[in-house]
């Protein structure tokens, strides 16, 4: 199977999952992931796909600075519906690569490993995502915004086009190319800008037994 060269570029992601090493899947538990596995899962790669991927790259960067994260230990929580939009495919990569399910994950084994419930709606959320480690309870905020990526008319008629069923094998190699163009540009040439993939560490107030909040996030998003 031939993928585009630049996928081999994308930083890859490494994790530890305590079932997999307790049912003897995987020594230690450990598992790589890349962005061609969340491509082969997702059936395609694009930005809500490449986004997915990264912006659960970025989280567990954070809240795991000095070991594996830990697979299955993660709530995920999503500000917009998984059912609507590209949200539902957002959810099947950060499923993939964290454990966390919705209510029709696993539910456990022996009363350890559960991984229901840990995908959940939060619309009060300033970012599109939150994750949070259920050890030490710590959490982080990230969300993405493309609207600074340049444009690409040529990009916009070819779709238009192939909507019509209109365009040409040629045309449709042209569409794939560009396509993929502004997948690699967002990852490889975008990924590390704070304007485009935003973290925001959620810090708790001392003492308090309410829900997290964010410094400054509301300012960062205007």
């Amino acid at each position: 199977m031939k993928l585009p060269d630049y996928f081999a570029e994308i930083p890859r992601l490494t994790v530890q999952d305590p079932l997999a090493r307790v049912l003897g899947c995987a020594e230690d538990g450990i598992f790589e992931y890349g962005f061609a596995d969340a491509v082969r899962l997702a059936g395609h790669s694009c930005v809500a796909v490449a986004s997915a991927y990264w912006l659960t790259w970025l989280a567990l960067e954070h809240l795991y600075p000095d070991g594996l994260p830990q697979r299955g230990g993660i709530k995920v929580e999503f500000r917009d519906d998984v059912r609507t939009g590209g949200s539902g495919v957002v959810a099947t990569v950060v499923q993939m690569l964290t454990g966390a399910a919705g209510g029709s994950g696993f539910k456990g084994l022996g009363g350890r490993f559960s991984r229901a419930g840990l995908i959940r709606s939060r619309p009060d959320l300033l970012l599109a995502l939150r994750f949070t480690r259920l050890d030490s309870h710590a959490a982080v905020d990230v969300g993405v915004d493309t609207a600074s990526l340049p444009g690409q008319p040529e990009l916009d008629v070819l779709v238009a086009l192939l909507s019509s069923g209109k365009a040409t094998p040629q045309q449709e190699g042209e569409l794939g190319e560009l396509w993929q163009a502004r997948v690699r540009m967002l990852l490889l040439e975008r990924g590390r800008d704070p304007t485009v993939f935003m973290v925001r560490p959620v810090q708790r107030l001392r003492g308090a037994t309410g829900l997290p909040h964010m410094p400054e996030a509301a300012e960062a998003l205007a």
